[in-house]
């Protein structure tokens, strides 16, 4: 039976040293109050000190509480010199304080993949050591590369997590390993008096199973906080996501009020399934301009019934086109969150869905995406070389993260990038049907080399998957000869607008590339449903 603390009273458990799992999306899940106990104990006294965090996606709300830095929500609670000495994460740039103690070299720090994280708690949980996959081969996670070690002093001084494995039945993996658990933080809605654990609250599901069963194994203490406290015997057993023989301590939380949803969402119902909204609710109208003819290009790569992930940014402008052409309920929707149906969110409540069908364990989705289930996965183009290759994690010094990327990108049948062509100042206008760029962007995206390789062209191709890269003004595919520009936009040249930027010169198919769809860049389209 669990025993019912005080957020202060846990935050004394924690031991100098100690290694913490928690189990977050943005700010769901994360026990706010705890976090806070920690901090606060450890201004007052210089303990616990010294701790490594685990988890898989970011946690923060990316200042939003106060922009000024000087109040934070999530993990910057932490982010104090002395208190943290290890961060192994899946993302962390919703968190701007433990950005800055990565990037100044004050702390270890580790990038792999969000779905990676619960993938080996779930393989600790069952007894075993680590886990092998081949999420990572051939990018900057792959120990032959930088071992998935984020800053120069991880390279000096870090340990190897992860260890490169040439030959298993003719295959190459990575076996993945992590640090065992002292502590496992854990939030949900309610408990009983037993400390069994629902999540009705909570609008992404996320891996506190397997964070809890890690922990356990390790000999190590399950603290969950929630909001409210049951009567034993009294909550539906179909909605119990923890028993309670996996949790120690409990906390009820004083301040309810301040539990996020999400990044920027207090509570919404239609979030967790409670009501259905209106899907007029959740559409966002899409200004025309350039972005548009990006979102509606990708959408063009659709076809009825395709199960689909949408990533953070430009991407989320798809559902919405979606939406305004009629074909959004022909497609399956999911996030790595483990949301199912309905409309993902995005912007500050991004990983949430608007009338959701399935809410699932965050680790069971990724075995779904690392089989190769996923039809389509859109994401980010910030840049790309003449290999065909992605680097989304280091772009001119800045942290953040892979989070799921590794996992969708490399496994989905058709993976696609989507973005400007040119970033940083880049304008251009729509006149009459045909794109005019009026001042090109201060850095080139289609480089020679990547700084850095978050996905890895080869890999997807050895598995069979089709990628495709969509800007405003062209469009290519990567084939086994190289990037081959198989579409331009009208009133695009291919030297003065696309080989004059690039650091590299891509595939000319014979008879030039075909030019875009021209109905694309008038104001009025409704061409989506013939193409399903």
């Amino acid at each position: 039976m669990a025993k019912f603390i005080t957020a202060k009273e846990a935050a004394e458990l924690i031991q100098d040293g100690a290694v913490l799992g928690s189990a977050v999306q943005g700010m769901t899940g994360w026990p706010e109050e705890i976090g806070l106990a920690i901090e606060k104990r450890f201004l007052e006294t210089g303990h616990p000190a010294n701790i490594t965090h685990i988890h898989g996606a970011g946690q923060g709300d990316f200042g939003r509480m106060d922009p000024e830095g000087k109040k934070t929500r999530g993990e910057d609670v932490l982010a104090h010199d002395g208190l943290l000495s290890c961060s192994i994460h899946g993302h962390v740039g919703c968190s701007f304080k433990m950005v800055q103690q990565i990037h100044d070299n004050k702390i270890l720090a580790y990038n792999i993949p969000l779905g990676v994280v619960g993938q080996i708690w779930r393989e600790q949980g069952r007894g075993f050591p680590g886990l092998l996959s081949k999420v990572g081969l051939g990018t900057f996670i792959d120990p032959r590369v930088d071992g998935a070690r984020v800053n120069e002093k991880t390279k000096k001084e870090g340990k190897q997590i992860i260890k490169y494995i040439p030959d298993l039945n003719g295959e190459e993996y990575l076996l993945y390993t992590l640090p065992p658990l002292n502590v496992a933080l854990l939030r949900a809605t309610t408990s009983d008096e037993d400390g069994d654990l629902t999540y009705e609250k909570e609008c992404m599901p996320c891996e506190p199973l397997d964070l809890a069963l890690a922990a356990k194994a390790a000999g190590a203490i399950v603290i969950a906080q929630v909001e409210r406290v049951a009567k034993t015997g009294s909550l539906d057993p179909r909605t119990v996501k923890i028993p309670g023989f996996l949790v120690d301590y409990v906390v009820v939380a004083e301040h309810p009020e301040r539990i996020m949803q999400t990044h920027i969402t207090h509570f919404n119902p239609a979030f967790t399934g409670e009501i259905r909204i209106p899907m007029e609710g959740a559409k966002q109208t899409v200004p025309f301009d350039f972005k548009k003819v990006i979102a509606r290009r990708t959408a063009m790569e659709f076809r009825k019934g395709n199960k689909c992930n949408f990533g953070i940014g430009m991407p989320g402008l798809v559902p919405n086109i979606l939406m305004e052409e009629g074909v959004d309920t022909q497609v399956m929707m999911l996030s790595e969150s483990g949301l199912v149906g309905g409309i993902p969110a995005q912007g500050g409540d991004f990983g949430a869905h608007f009338n959701p069908i399935a809410m699932v364990n965050q680790t069971d989705f990724f075995s779904f995406f690392d089989q190769g289930g996923l039809d389509i996965g859109v994401f980010g183009l910030p840049e790309v070389d003449k290999l065909g290759n992605v680097n989304t994690t280091n772009l001119n010094g800045k942290i953040a993260g892979v989070g799921g990327f590794p996992n969708i990108s490399a496994n989905a049948k058709h993976s696609i990038f989507m973005g400007t062509f040119t970033a940083s100042g880049f304008q251009c206008h729509i006149e009459n049907g045909r794109l005019v760029i009026d001042h090109e962007g201060k850095f080139n995206k289609f480089v020679d080399t990547c700084v850095q390789t978050s996905f890895n062209a080869e890999q997807c191709l050895h598995r069979g998957n089709r990628i495709t890269y969509i800007t405003e003004r062209c469009v290519f595919e990567r084939c086994e000869e190289g990037m081959v520009l198989t579409e331009i936009a009208p009133g695009i040249d291919v030297e003065r607008d696309i080989i004059g930027h690039m650091g590299f010169k891509p595939i000319i198919p014979e008879g030039g590339p075909k030019v875009m769809n021209s109905d694309l860049f008038f104001e009025d389209w409704g061409k989506l449903k013939e193409i399903f």
